[in-house]
């Protein structure tokens, strides 16, 4: 099973105070699948996301990576695991104060002990799997919205990872660039063998990158199946959900 699921998360709660936002959540990815977790806002999508990253721990439950269970293991451990995971913020999360080519080598620097020549060769190779060499050396400022989340997505994608996260990847784009990141999504996971799991209320994005997707309510998997199965169900909740042709938060 190690060989053929990349995540699988055992009855995951989560709360903050009396504020239950996961509760008794079970799922699962394998190799090279692309699933989509959908959901109303504050029902737990991102902080099912951290969670799986370490950035919170669940209140109980487990998490497996490569079958090994990643809830309450020290700090050096989930470092050596978080290498082979990338993960895009919602907002991008470029610094500011960096270029575009100091964002990208810096997560390099951090895990890897790369020569600068190295590090030049990596960077330009990674920009040019986005399209966007010429603007190595420009400041975050200076790029567009589709920009930045392009890069953001280099930068997610630069260490090699097996396992890449979304946290709403198309959020404040326009439905021309929105398609193209999907697209641009779609094709690296294919070209670098990834598994992903993708936070989205962008249905033309999910229609585009998902294998499968869950549907998160009232902190729970209410629904799984392909697109097509959640899109075009009975239930008077998800046909009201998928009432629009985009849907963005």
């Amino acid at each position: 099973m190690a060989d053929t699921r990349v995540v699988e998360i055992k009855n995951l709660f989560k709360s903050f105070d009396d504020n239950v936002v996961l509760e008794d959540v079970s799922a699962n990815v394998d190799r090279g699948e692309n699933l989509v977790v959908f959901g109303r806002s504050g029902t737990g999508k991102s902080v099912l996301l951290k969670c799986i990253i370490g950035l919170l721990e669940p209140d109980s439950g487990e998490i497996f990576i490569n079958g090994k269970n990643v809830v309450g293991i020290s700090t050096k451990d989930f470092n050596e695991i978080r290498k082979h995971i990338g993960f895009l913020f919602q907002s991008a999360a470029l610094y500011d104060s960096m270029s575009v080519r100091e964002n990208l080598e810096f997560p390099l620097k951090k895990h890897f002990d790369y020569t600068q020549s190295e590090l030049n060769d990596k960077v330009i190779q990674t920009l040019d799997h986005v399209g966007l060499t010429e603007a190595v050396d420009k400041m975050p400022s200076e790029l567009s919205g589709g920009m930045r989340k392009r890069i953001g997505l280099a930068r997610s994608i630069i260490t090699d990872p097996e396992l890449m996260l979304y946290d709403e990847p198309t959020t404040g784009l326009d439905p021309i660039t929105s398609k193209e990141i999907s697209e641009l999504i779609i094709t690296l996971q294919k070209k670098l063998e990834m598994t992903s799991i993708v936070v989205t209320h962008d249905l033309i994005c999910a229609q585009i990158i998902a294998d499968r997707a869950i549907f998160l309510r009232d902190g729970k998997v209410a629904f799984e199946g392909t697109i097509d199965n959640l899109t075009s169900s009975e239930d008077r909740f998800l046909r009201n959900f998928f009432s629009h042709e985009i849907i963005h938060e």
